[in-house]
This record gives structure tokens, C-alpha cells and sequence, in this order.
């Protein structure tokens, strides 16, 4: 299963107002290498995997949703599948957060999912990003 880890910068940026939770739109990009760190804070610090053969460029929407009750916030995604077509999909490790709303700071990250080692899809092969690992909507993460 693969690790959450959260970029330091997605705090400050969600303190300053910049994460509109529930209504920004938020992404989930492939990555391979240089890895992901802690320290990077905008999407531009990061490779994206090249688009093509079923993946397309800045990735896919992850349909977050937020809800708070008894004071704690719960951010939850929708199951992101990518289908590999035509030839193989360029190998990734990583799977990025991102909010692509916001232009200041330009796609800031919010966390990254590491699977472990480098993974290739060969033609009708699929991967599939289950939040919380299930099959349809799971939590990203909790706010208490």
C-alpha cells in the first residue's frame, strides 16, 4: 500500500487562505523521478511523467470533497483510474496532489502517495488511485 506524505508548504498555503477546500480543483499528476520531498511546494518543483498512451498532461481530477463535523474536516477523493492505450505508459513511482485553481501560488501541492518502486503500464493494463484504498470514494486526509 502506498504511503501519504504531505508537502510543508500545503499548511501554510491552507492558513493563508489559498486551499478552498470543497471547491478548488484539485489533481493527482504521475512522477518518477527526481522524487517527490517535503520541501517542494509548487507543481513546477516536480517531473511530471510524459503525456501519452492513456495519460494525459497535468494528470486527472480528483474530485475532492470536503465536510466538517464536531470539529474535525475530512477531505475525500473519488477513485482516479488511468487506462494505458497504444504503447507503454511512462514508468512512475509517485502520485501528486496538486490544486490547480489557485494562480498564487501557481498549483500548489498539497501531499504525494509513494508505491515503493518504479511502475510501468503495458497496453490495457490499469492503475488505479483509491483514497484511503477504496473502491469508490476514500479520505485524503483529516483536519482536527
Amino acid at each position: 500500500m502506498a504511503t501519504y506524505n504531505k508537502f510543508q508548504d500545503f499548511v501554510d498555503q491552507l492558513g493563508l487562505g489559498k486551499h478552498v477546500l470543497g471547491t478548488a480543483v484539485f489533481k493527482c499528476m504521475l512522477v518518477n523521478t527526481p522524487a517527490p520531498v517535503a520541501t517542494n511546494s509548487i507543481k513546477a518543483d516536480l517531473t511530471e511523467i510524459a503525456a501519452g498512451n492513456g495519460y494525459t498532461a497535468g494528470g486527472a481530477d480528483a474530485t475532492l470533497t470536503w465536510a466538517e463535523a464536531i470539529g474535525t474536516g475530512t477531505a475525500t477523493g473519488t477513485k482516479i483510474v488511468w487506462t494505458c492505450a497504444t504503447a507503454a505508459m511512462a514508468a512512475f513511482q509517485y502520485v501528486v496532489l496538486y490544486n490547480d485553481t489557485q494562480t498564487a501560488p501557481v498549483d500548489p501541492l498539497v501531499g504525494w502517495w509513494n508505491y515503493g518502486s518504479s511502475l510501468t503500464l503495458q497496453v490495457g493494463e490499469t492503475f488505479s488511485v483509491k483514497f484511503n484504498n477504496s473502491d469508490t470514494t476514500g479520505t485524503i486526509f483529516t483536519l482536527a
